[in-house]
């Protein structure tokens, strides 16, 4: 339900009519405020000049005026109220000003209703602060009128009289103030959701490229390294030894083809629709042994071990050790080089799997690789390993090698 549905068909439409009004009423301040100077001219002043006349023995005057004076007056009531929401206190003591001289010279007319359209507008449109300002210029209108009216109606009346009107003025400008603030509150709470969801949705789509950075780091990164070390030995051994440089081609060729299947296979599931099935399962625990043998033929000397369920792991956390064991080989193909030694261990120690990928890095005398830029391989890693209460550590060993270690959250798996 909207903000301005009260559940009643004729509240509502009377709603609808009212936002419609002051949405046109924003780009025509002026035209209302024409209107409502002309409509109580038409409801209330024109009587006056019509039936102008009445009996003149009470303590009111009501001797037929003419028209110039009656106009003058009513104009001196009405057209004030042009100005009264830009300036309803002001607009409010004008009216009262008039209203006093007029019921002191004894004259009394329809268009003193002026008076009661002040009271709501300053209500209205005032400030609440200066409210309190208008307090005595209406003790002084309801002593004139009090004086006046005494002789033919006890004061009692006239107070109540006057009361009622007066409280009718302040309690619609009050509520439809009220009424306002509250539609304004809404308002502004309805943008700020609006912007909260439009800052979800940003960092929705922040994350999502972070995730696909990462992966195409995992895949282009590992394939690279891989393809690059098999066409530098396929090279050195095109002359020496013939077969050896087919079989590093044939490699490149299986490594580049299984590379791009994947990267298919990712970007096809982020094309996919939420509730179609993916295309294909990401790589998991079992798919490590495809990965060490394709680390082997481009040199290293890779040893896997494991221990325990790893099969019966989350697919999530199998996808996080896949990538996170993919890196480490690939950092180590990378700077130590396709004659290092490589150890690999995955094992489950409680609730936690203990991953680490140890290299003994270059041999003696070989000369290293020149970084070509930070990387980011490790930061992936440790936000892989977060995702699932982990951390990474990666850091130089005694001896010389590097090593990578990550501890994942697997709770409910057995060891």
């Amino acid at each position: 339900m909207s903000s301005t549905e009260s559940g009643h068909p004729m509240a509502d439409r009377w709603f609808r009519a009212g936002r419609r009004m002051r949405e046109w009423d924003a780009g025509h301040r002026w035209a209302l405020n024409t209107g409502v100077v002309l409509v109580t001219f038409l409801a209330f002043g024109v009587p006056d000049l019509v039936h102008g006349e009445g009996p003149g023995d009470g303590p009111i005057s009501l001797s037929k005026l003419d028209v110039v004076p009656a106009l003058l007056l009513q104009a001196a009531l009405l057209v004030p109220l042009w100005w009264r929401r830009r300036a309803p206190l002001t607009t409010l003591y004008v009216v009262l000003a008039v209203f006093v001289a007029q019921w002191a010279a004894g004259i009394m007319l329809r268009a003193d209703v002026a008076v009661l359209i002040a009271v709501y507008s300053l209500v209205l449109h005032g400030r609440p602060r200066r409210l309190p300002w208008a307090v005595p210029g209406l003790v002084v209108a309801v002593v004139v009128v009090v004086v006046r009216l005494s002789g033919v109606v006890s004061v009692w009346d006239v107070l109540f009289f006057v009361a009622s009107f007066g409280t009718a003025a302040v309690a619609l400008g009050l509520a439809i103030r009220i009424r306002r603030a509250q539609l304004a509150a809404l308002r502004e709470r309805a943008e700020q959701l609006e912007i909260e969801r439009d800052q979800r949705s940003r960092l929705a789509a922040a994350t999502e490229r972070t995730r696909v950075a990462r992966e195409m780091h995992d895949i282009l990164g590992h394939s690279l390294s891989v393809i690059i070390t098999l066409a530098d030995g396929g090279a050195y051994a095109a002359d020496t030894a013939p077969e050896r440089s087919k079989q590093a081609l044939r490699m490149i060729s299986d490594t580049g083809r299984t590379s791009l299947a994947e990267l298919r296979r990712m970007l096809g599931v982020l094309r996919e629709q939420a509730d179609e099935p993916a295309l294909s399962p990401q790589p998991g625990v079992a798919d490590l042994d495809p990965l060490c043998r394709q680390i082997r033929a481009a040199g290293p000397h890779v040893e896997y071990h494991s221990s325990g369920a790893l099969d019966e792991l989350d697919a999530g956390v199998q996808l996080a050790a896949y990538r996170i064991v993919q890196e480490g080989l690939t950092n180590a193909l990378k700077h130590a080089g396709p004659r290092t030694r490589i150890d690999l261990a995955l094992r489950i120690e409680g609730a936690r799997l203990r991953i680490t990928v140890r290299d003994t890095g270059r041999p003696a005398g070989e000369p290293g690789v020149a970084a070509a830029g930070e990387g980011h391989g490790v930061v992936g890693m440790g936000e892989r390993a977060a995702l699932y209460g982990g951390t990474v550590t990666a850091g130089p060993v005694a001896g010389g090698g590097w090593s990578v270690t990550a501890d994942l959250e697997v709770a409910g798996v057995p060891a």
